[in-house]
């Protein structure tokens, strides 16, 4: 199967190793730009647990004056990663969505315990901070990068695309979703994705691409990727 992978070449290097391993022809197209945002100097001796939805977030966070003990709550197993890489040994991991990163987060820190310092990026898809706040949670939410429609395209590469539509893309974001909906209409190939399945997270996203006719729309969470090329 032909697959277009979407996100950040960092953030999806070992699936494009993994999927070629298995004999897929695999297309990379980053809808997004990320960069860092500047933000005001924290205490984090102040909070008793952090979170990050994203791998960006740790990205651009310095953490050399951070408790590498904290009790650190990451949404997947990407961001996972990422925050073991710089040496947080308390890592609790959800299952790729934030619900259950919510419900990992109630279970293991008393909103009596301490603060909660949310990282993140200037848009979310949900408001993870007012909801814990809602749940009774003091919570911090600081602001370090910011995701940008990518407008630049090699012409080449968008030529091919068009005469060799995947069979599979996957979209990971809201505002993956409008880039690539903007990508679709500015090289006129509405008419071209009839036999395209899109796997989206999340039915917002989904949405956003729903004017586009595909052959079938899947919802899925991060590291569910590979069990999807089952069910098609």
């Amino acid at each position: 199967m032909h697959i277009l992978l979407t996100r950040p070449l960092e953030d999806c290097s070992q699936m494009i190793l993994k999927f070629q391993s298995l004999g897929h022809q695999v297309s990379h197209l980053p809808l997004l730009n990320i960069s860092k945002i500047n933000y005001s100097e924290i205490n984090f001796s102040n909070f008793k647990g952090i979170v990050f939805t994203s791998a960006n977030a740790i990205k651009f966070l310095n953490t050399n004056s951070i408790n590498k003990k904290l009790l650190c709550f990451c949404v997947g197993d990407n961001t996972e990663k990422k925050a073991r890489s710089v040496g947080f040994q308390n890592v609790i991991a959800a299952e790729g969505n934030v619900a259950n990163l919510k419900e990992m987060i109630l279970k293991n820190l008393d909103k009596k315990d301490g603060d909660i310092i949310y990282v993140s990026g200037e848009t979310i898809s949900i408001d993870l901070d007012q909801q814990l706040q809602k749940e009774g949670y003091n919570v911090k939410r600081v602001i370090n990068y910011r995701a940008a429609h990518n407008e630049s395209f090699n012409e080449t590469f968008v030529k091919k695309l068009k005469l060799n539509i995947p069979d599979i893309v996957y979209v990971y974001s809201q505002n993956s979703a409008l880039s690539f909906l903007k990508f679709i209409k500015f090289n006129q190939s509405e008419n071209l994705w009839m036999n395209t399945n899109l796997m989206c997270i999340g039915e917002k996203t989904s949405a956003i691409l729903n004017e586009i006719k595909w052959k079938k729309i899947f919802l899925f969470n991060p590291g569910e990727e590979e069990f999807l090329l089952y069910k098609i």
